[in-house]
C-alpha cells in the first residue's frame, strides 16, 4: 500500500545550528491534475548510473504555481549509488509547501518504502549563498536514504506551491529545460491552467517538440524532453540572439501590469518621519547645496557608501524591499533596500525620481520575454533633473558628482508608475571618470638595453576599488603586497617593486595604487633597429569575431563598456632623446572595434610623453560591417605609434661612457632592497636581479645572487647559471663543481650532462667527460642525438678532430639537411683549418635550410677569414652583428678581422665588447689558434 508523506514546515528562526526534524503527518494523494508515468521494466538498462525518469509537471491556479516532479536514479555504479544516497530538497516557507508523496527503492520487482520504515526528512536552514552576499530564507529538507545497493532504482516524487504575495494575484513561473545532449530515456514537461487563468507563455529554446490543447477545463501545453542539441552562439553575440533553455509563464497582462503590480512597493510616503536618523542625513545634504544635481550626488554616495550589500530574500523579500529606517538601522540592504531609500531621500529634497527595473545581464533580451516580475533581477533609481535622465545605482561603489550621469549597460528598463508603464531602451553614455587612470614616469635615460626604472601611480574606483580597499584592509603587509603586484601586472606588466601602497581616498571614491620599480622597457630588435611601441592600444584592444558559420553570418557583435580608462606616459630617453624618431600614427581620435581611442604624443626635451583614453562604447556592430571595421582595427593597430633608436644609440656593453647613469644607479637600488625581501615562496627578485647583472656582463655580481638564491632555494637551474658565470669567471672548478650539483638535482637534465662534461674536459680529463657522454648514447632515447653533437664538439675543442668529424658525419648521413649538424660541421672544419671548400659548403647549405642563420653566418665568416677572404668575414659578421649586436663570438671574430685589414680602432672597439659580453671567449679562440 503506498503511503503518502508531508514535510511539515513553519519558519527557522535561526541562521544556522542543529538540525530540526521535520514532522511527517500522512498526506492522501498525489495531486488530481498530475498524470503518473509507468516506470517501464529494463529502463535502468538504458542510463546505467545516471537518470532514467524525469517528469516535471506544472499547475497555475490563480496567484498559485504548483510544481511536481518525479525522478528515478539508476544506481548501477558504485558511483551513482554514492552520489544519490542524499536528497536535498529546497523550497521557500513563506511562499509555499514542500510535499513529499513518494520515496521508494525499486529492487527488481520489489518495492521498498523509504518513509514507511521509519526514516524521515530533516529541515534544515542553510544559506548557502552568503558568500554571494545573499540572504535566501530557503529551507532545506534533506534526507540520507538507507539501505540502497547497487543495482537499485531510487524513485523520488513531490511538489512544491508557491503563492507570492507580493504580485497581488498574479502568477509566474520559470523553468528550465534539459537538452541533449543530456540522455535520458524517459523525460517530459507538462504546463497546465484553468480557463479562467489568462496564461501568457512562451519556449525560447529551439527545435521543441510541444503540443497544446484542451483537456475538459484545463489547457495543457506538453514538451517533449530532452530538447534537441541547441545551437551555439558566439559569445559576443548581443543577448537577444540568445535562445535560452527555458519556458517561462504568466498572468500579467502586460509590462504595464508589471508596472503598476510592483509600484506601492516604493511608495514613499511617511518614509522619513520627523526625527527620524535617515532625515537628518538628508537635511545636512540640502543644508550643504541648493545645487539638485550636487544634492542628488550626494544622496547617492551616501547610499554606497554607508549602506553594504546583502540580498534578503526571506518573508517576501524577493520583492517587498526592506524599509529604509529598518535599513539604516542594521546598514545593509539589497538592490530594492537601497533604491526605495534613495528614493524616500530624493522625494524629500524635491527631486523627481522613480524606481526601474533591469536584467544585469539580459536586459538585451527583456521585450522578447513574458511579461513578469522574473525578467528583471535588478532595481535602480531613474532621476530627473532640468530634463535629464540620470540613472543612479544604490549597489555601486564609489560614485560621485562626477560620475552621476554614467549609465550602465542594463538594456531595456521597466519604470514602476502606479499608472504602469512601458518598457524604455537605456542609451549608453561614455563615463565620466576612468575606471582606470594610470601614470608612469620612466627613467631610460641610460641605455634602451636596460629595464625601465618607473614610478607607476593608478587610480582605480568602482568594484575594482571595493575590491582593492577590501585587500588593504583585510591582508596582511605580506599577503596585500602581493595582492597589489599582481593586480598591478595585469595593466604593467611584470616589476620589481622597491616601494608598494595602497591609500583610499574617501572623497574621491578611489584608491590610489604607487610604486616604484624595475619592468621589462619594451624595447626590441626591429628590422635590424631598437624600437618601442608605447601605445597601449596593441595590448587592449582586439575585434575578431567568429562568424564563419552560415548560422551566424548575420549576427552582430556586441562589444564591452562602458568603460573608461587612461593612461599617461612619461620617457626620459637616452642622449636627451638626439636622433630617436617617432614613427606611425602619434596623434589619433578615432573609433574602432566599438573603442574610443583618444592619443597625443610626442618628444620634447629628451622625454617621450603619451597620453591615451580608451573608452569602452557597448555599442553593437552590425553584421554587414564586421569585415570593414576588422581591417580598420587591423590597419589601425598596424600604425601604432613607435620610436625607433638612432643608430649608434648606447647598449648595454657601453655603460661607462654613459651621458646619464642613473636609470642603471635606480636599477641596481630597486634590486638592492628587493633582493632582501626574497624568500622560498617568492625568489623573482633574486632571478631578476641575476638576469640583469648577467645580460650587462658583470658575472662576479651575478654569482653572488646566484649563491644568495641557491642558499634559499636550491635548483638545477640555479647551480647551472652559476657555473656559468664561474666559468666565465675563469673559474672551471668552481663551474664544474656546480655542474655535478645540478645534476644531483636532476640527473634527467641534459643540460647538466653536457655541463658536467665541458667542464671535465676543460680541466684535462677528456677522456672522463667522452665516457659521461658515451653512457648517455648508449641509453638511447630521444636526447642521443643531442649528446652524440656535444661529444663531437667536445672532440673537436680539444684536439681530437678526425673523430669529431666522423661522429658529425654520421649523423649528418642519420639526419640529413639538418642545419644544426651541418653548421656543426662546418664549425669544427673552420676551427681546425681544415677541409674549407667543404665546410663553405656545410655552411652555406645550412644557410639555405634554416630559418635563423645567425650562428651559421658566424661559422661561415669564420671559414671566409681561414681562407684569408676578410671582406666575405667582415659581412657575414656584420649580418651577424646587426641581429645580435650583444653576440660576443662575432664581436671577438671580427676584432682579428679588422686588425688583418689595418682598422685598429674598429678592432680595438669590438675586442672591448667581446670581453666585456664574455670574458672567456679569447681562452675560447686562443684553443683555435686565433689571437690577437
Amino acid at each position: 500500500m503506498n503511503i503518502w508523506r508531508r514535510v511539515a514546515f513553519g519558519a527557522v528562526a535561526i541562521i544556522s545550528g542543529p538540525a530540526i526534524a521535520g514532522d511527517v503527518p500522512l498526506y492522501d494523494t498525489v495531486p488530481s491534475w498530475v498524470t503518473s508515468v509507468k516506470l517501464a521494466q529494463g529502463q535502468k538498462q538504458s542510463a546505467a548510473g545516471g537518470p532514467i525518469l524525469l517528469d516535471l509537471q506544472q499547475r497555475i491556479e490563480g496567484p498559485t504555481v504548483w510544481s511536481f516532479v518525479d525522478m528515478a536514479m539508476s544506481l548501477d555504479t558504485p558511483e551513482a549509488l554514492s552520489q544519490s544516497n542524499n536528497i536535498t530538497l529546497p523550497w521557500n516557507p513563506d511562499k509555499g509547501d514542500l510535499i513529499v508523496h513518494q520515496l521508494t527503492i525499486i529492487r527488481g520487482t520489489e518495492e521498498i518504502d523509504v518513509l514507511a520504515s521509519g526514516q524521515k526528512f530533516t529541515v534544515l536552514r542553510r544559506e548557502q549563498q552568503l558568500e554571494r552576499r545573499e540572504l535566501t530564507g530557503i529551507l532545506t529538507a534533506t534526507i540520507a536514504v538507507e539501505g540502497l545497493r547497487v543495482g537499485d532504482i531510487l524513485r523520488l516524487r513531490f511538489s512544491t506551491t508557491m503563492k507570492d504575495k507580493a504580485l497581488n494575484g498574479r502568477a509566474q513561473v520559470i523553468q528550465s529545460l534539459i537538452a541533449e545532449p543530456f540522455v535520458i530515456p524517459s523525460a517530459g514537461y507538462r504546463l497546465l491552467w484553468g480557463e479562467g487563468d489568462k496564461v501568457k507563455s512562451k519556449i525560447f529554446a529551439e527545435k521543441v517538440r510541444s503540443k497544446r490543447e484542451r483537456k475538459g477545463t484545463f489547457e495543457e501545453l506538453a514538451i517533449e524532453l530532452p530538447l534537441p542539441k541547441q545551437s551555439d552562439l558566439p559569445s559576443d553575440a548581443p543577448g537577444r540572439f540568445n535562445n535560452p533553455q527555458i519556458i517561462e509563464s504568466s498572468t500579467f497582462e502586460d509590462w504595464a501590469d508589471v508596472s503598476k503590480v510592483m509600484a506601492p512597493l516604493y511608495a514613499t510616503d511617511g518614509l522619513l518621519p520627523p526625527g527620524s536618523a535617515v532625515l537628518a542625513e538628508v537635511e545636512a545634504i540640502m543644508s550643504a547645496t541648493q545645487d539638485p544635481m550636487v544634492r542628488t550626488a550626494k544622496a547617492l554616495q551616501l547610499v554606497q557608501d554607508k549602506i553594504r550589500y546583502l540580498a534578503v530574500g526571506m518573508d517576501g523579500g524577493n520583492y517587498i524591499p526592506q524599509s529604509p529606517s529598518k535599513t539604516w538601522e542594521v546598514r545593509y540592504g539589497d538592490c530594492k533596500a537601497k533604491t526605495l531609500l534613495l528614493l524616500a531621500m530624493l522625494d524629500v529634497m524635491n527631486i523627481e525620481a522613480e524606481p526601474v527595473l533591469a536584467h544585469t545581464v539580459l536586459g538585451d533580451i527583456v521585450p522578447l520575454r513574458v511579461p513578469s516580475a522574473l525578467a528583471f533581477n535588478h532595481i535602480l533609481v531613474r532621476a530627473t533633473i532640468n530634463g535629464e535622465s540620470l540613472f543612479l545605482d544604490g549597489t555601486g561603489l564609489g560614485s560621485r558628482i562626477e560620475d552621476v550621469r554614467d549609465t550602465p549597460a542594463l538594456g531595456h528598463l521597466l519604470p514602476l508608475r502606479l499608472e504602469g508603464a512601458e518598457l524604455m531602451k537605456m542609451d549608453i553614455r561614455e563615463p565620466a571618470r576612468a575606471t582606470i587612470d594610470l601614470t608612469l614616469d620612466a627613467d631610460e635615460s641610460t641605455s634602451v638595453d636596460l629595464p625601465s626604472v618607473a614610478d607607476v601611480t593608478m587610480v582605480v574606483r568602482g568594484e575594482l576599488a571595493n575590491t582593492l580597499t577590501l585587500a588593504s584592509t583585510q591582508l596582511a603587509e605580506k599577503e596585500k603586497q602581493a595582492f597589489i603586484d599582481e593586480f598591478l601586472q595585469r595593466f604593467v606588466g611584470e616589476a620589481q617593486y622597491e616601494t608598494l601602497s595602497a591609500t583610499v581616498d574617501s572623497d574621491r571614491g578611489t584608491v590610489v595604487l604607487k610604486g616604484k620599480g624595475v619592468f621589462n622597457s619594451g624595447w626590441e630588435m626591429q628590422d635590424r633597429r631598437s624600437e618601442k611601441v608605447f601605445s597601449r592600444a596593441p595590448d587592449l584592444i582586439a575585434f575578431e569575431p567568429d562568424r564563419a558559420r552560415p548560422a551566424w553570418a548575420n549576427i552582430p557583435v556586441l562589444t564591452a563598456g562602458p568603460e573608461l580608462h587612461r593612461f599617461r606616459m612619461r620617457i626620459k630617453l637616452p642622449d636627451g632623446g638626439r636622433g630617436f624618431v617617432m614613427e606611425g600614427d602619434a596623434n589619433l581620435q578615432t573609433e574602432i572595434g566599438g573603442v574610443a581611442i583618444k592619443r597625443a604624443a610626442n618628444v620634447e626635451n629628451g622625454i617621450l610623453t603619451v597620453d591615451e583614453t580608451f573608452s569602452y562604447l557597448g555599442k553593437e556592430i552590425p553584421a554587414s560591417q564586421i569585415s570593414t571595421e576588422r581591417d580598420l582595427v587591423t590597419t589601425t593597430l598596424a600604425r601604432s605609434p613607435r620610436l625607433i633608436a638612432p643608430a649608434d644609440t648606447r647598449r648595454r656593453w657601453e655603460l661607462e661612457g654613459a651621458n646619464s647613469l642613473s636609470q642603471l644607479n635606480s636599477i641596481k637600488a630597486v634590486y638592492k632592497k628587493t633582493r632582501a625581501d626574497a624568500d622560498v615562496d617568492n625568489i623573482s627578485p633574486l632571478t631578476s636581479s641575476w638576469s640583469f647583472l648577467n645580460g650587462i656582463g658583470d658575472y662576479r655580481g651575478a654569482s653572488e645572487i646566484l649563491t644568495q638564491q641557491i642558499a634559499i632555494l636550491p635548483s638545477a637551474d640555479a647551480y647551472l647559471s652559476r657555473a656559468s658565470a664561474r666559468y666565465e669567471l675563469g673559474d672551471a672548478k668552481g663551474a664544474l663543481s656546480d655542474a655535478q650539483e645540478a645534476r644531483k638535482l636532476d640527473p634527467s637534465s641534459s643540460s647538466a650532462v653536457v655541463s658536467v662534461a665541458t667542464y671535465t674536459a676543460e680541466l684535462g680529463e677528456l677522456d672522463k667527460a667522452v665516457a659521461l657522454l658515451d653512457e648517455r648514447i648508449a641509453l638511447g632515447g630521444k636526447t642521443r642525438d643531442e649528446y652524440r653533437s656535444s661529444k663531437a664538439s667536445l672532440l673537436g675543442e680539444h684536439g681530437k678532430v678526425d673523430a669529431a668529424l666522423s661522429e658529425l658525419d654520421r649523423l649528418n648521413l642519420d639526419k640529413p639537411g639538418t642545419p644544426s649538424l651541418l653548421n656543426e660541421r662546418c664549425w669544427l672544419k673552420g676551427t681546425q683549418n681544415i677541409e674549407l671548400p667543404s665546410a663553405l659548403k656545410d655552411c652555406t647549405s645550412a644557410i639555405e635550410l634554416s630559418e635563423s642563420s645567425t650562428t651559421i653566418l658566424d661559422s661561415r665568416a669564420l671559414v671566409w677569414f681561414r681562407m684569408g677572404r676578410y671582406e666575405e668575414a667582415l659581412q657575414d659578421l656584420d649580418a651577424v652583428l646587426l641581429q645580435a649586436p650583444g653576440f660576443a663570438e662575432s664581436r671577438f671574430l671580427r676584432s682579428i678581422v679588422y686588425a688583418r685589414l689595418g682598422k685598429a680602432k674598429e678592432a680595438a672597439a669590438d675586442l672591448a665588447v667581446a670581453r666585456r659580453m664574455s670574458p672567456s671567449v679569447e681562452r675560447k679562440y686562443a684553443r683555435f689558434g686565433l689571437k690577437h
